[in-house]
């Protein structure tokens, strides 16, 4: 957590803390691609042995755990994770 010291006033603290915002998306962002490709693999295979592209009892497990973690907005969260790696249903 980033506080603010005598040594820095409260510009630096806030300039010191976007930063680290920014570093946290990056990683955020990278991490949503890196889901996507696997994602993409899952409703390959899927497909391929003759099964549906999209699985809506996972889907509903990934909103559940989404929601119990972050409230509602979770909920939003997971929709738009699930439609950035499977698409629109």
């Amino acid at each position: 957590m980033t506080t603010v010291t005598p040594e820095q006033t409260p510009e630096q603290t806030i300039a010191d803390a976007r930063a680290r915002i920014d570093a946290l998306d990056d990683r955020i962002i990278g991490l949503i691609q890196e889901r996507m490709a696997v994602s993409t693999v899952v409703q390959r295979t899927r497909i391929a042995s003759g099964g549906r592209r999209v699985h809506l009892s996972r889907e509903m497990e990934i909103l559940g755990r989404y929601s119990e973690a972050l409230g509602k907005p979770g909920t939003s969260l997971a929709m738009t994770l699930l439609e950035l790696c499977r698409g629109r249903i």
